[in-house]
């Protein structure tokens, strides 16, 4: 059974490691797609409802690793970790030597499937080896490695190599961090069974969609708000790269809850993501207000999950990946509803009112002053 046991040794070694493997599944093998849709369509014949489905393949190849993730977890966070590791390096390699689409969907699905798996695997690791005086620092700055990961692959569309070799490449830094995980990650014993329902996960699931409600419209169309400002695709480039390396000051959110408590932490995170999103409603914010906008949204959506993160640790010390994946599960439905409805309401009102529209919503996160906050455990 595994328990809370008192800090015997630093922290960060595990939260660098478990950063890596995250890096690996989130920013290579799942966000990377998004950047080299051009050079798919053009290698496999693509059409735009083929792309459509493709994204749709790794977002339900995601689903299947976060159902997983609870009852894998138990048995073996170590084990839940290496293989999502290994299932992204396995994805990865899929898609490079694909030699046709339907092999490299199958790739999609299973590099998808690591990200599933990888943050709650991670999150229950952290929770059996790690004692309270360090657990919020070492889960959020573990959650830090997506932003890590979107910084690293930023740039990589504008390598001269072809895109297989680009994914081959991907692979072999998979298998590297895969091994460093496989030498360093501490054993543990299996978690204790989780019996009947968790208390307190209805506040974070719903924190979760709102999350996931309010960086969809980001996510999706915020290239095309600065195209439409008049920045061209450099910026766009610089963008993504600063939204992951803002990530990386995301982890300073567990070390701000442990000073403030979470509830402060995460309402006052909200505030800075609703004015970082806001920014792009500016009839004109130029290129560097849409960088200070990129810095905001990747540090606080960093941040934010981060956050997360630690409240189900709190909710459930014994279990953290159940209430890691309820919470991601959560913040998937909020990402899946309001994409289409942001890209109705850009139709309908331009996309800069509906950047403004949704700065607003994020504030609703401080309807949590009410009762939900204040049901926060605390440490």
């Amino acid at each position: 059974m595994a328990t809370h046991t008192e800090q015997t040794a630093p922290w960060w070694p595990l939260a660098a490691v478990g950063a890596g493997v995250i890096a690996l599944c989130y920013g290579f093998a799942r966000y990377a797609y998004g950047l080299f849709v051009p050079r798919f369509t053009e290698t496999f014949g693509l059409s735009t409802a083929a792309v459509g489905v493709l994204g749709g393949v790794s977002t339900a190849g995601y689903g299947v690793g976060l159902l997983l993730a609870p009852k894998v977890s138990a048995h073996s966070a170590r084990g839940t970790v290496l293989l999502a590791g290994t299932a992204a390096t396995t994805g990865l390699a899929l898609m490079a030597l694909a030699p046709d689409v339907v092999v490299f969907g199958a790739g999609i699905a299973v590099a998808g499937g690591s990200a599933g798996l990888v943050s709650p695997g991670v999150a229950q690791l952290i929770g059996e080896t790690v004692g309270d005086g360090g657990q919020a620092r070492a889960q959020t700055w573990a959650n830090t490695g997506t932003g890590l990961g979107l910084a690293a692959s930023a740039f990589t569309p504008l390598v001269a190599f072809g895109w297989p070799v680009i994914w081959a490449a991907f692979a072999g830094l998979g298998v590297a961090m895969t091994l460093v995980a496989w030498r360093t990650l501490p054993r543990t014993q299996p978690a204790e069974a989780a019996l009947g329902k968790t208390p307190g996960l209805t506040p974070l699931v719903l924190n979760s969609v709102l999350i996931g409600v309010t960086s969809a419209p980001y996510w999706t169309f915020s290239s095309s708000r600065l195209t439409e400002a008049g920045l061209g695709p450099a910026a766009a480039t610089w963008c993504w790269f600063t939204i992951g390396v803002g990530g990386l000051l995301g982890g300073l959110a567990g070390r701000v809850a442990e000073r403030i408590g979470l509830p402060a932490a995460n309402l006052t995170t909200w505030t800075l993501a609703a004015a970082g999103i806001a920014l792009l409603a500016l009839p004109n914010p130029g290129l560097g207000g849409a960088l200070v906008s990129s810095a905001l949204f990747g540090c606080t959506y960093m941040a934010l999950t981060g956050l997360c993160i630690v409240w189900a640790a709190r909710v459930s010390p014994a279990r953290p990946a159940r209430g890691v994946t309820w919470s991601f599960v959560g913040l998937g439905v909020g990402q899946t509803a309001a994409a289409p409805l942001a890209g109705a309401a850009a139709s309908a009102i331009g996309l800069g009112p509906v950047f403004g529209l949704t700065g607003l919503f994020a504030l609703l996160a401080w309807a949590q002053l009410i009762p939900a906050a204040r049901a926060v455990p605390q440490p």
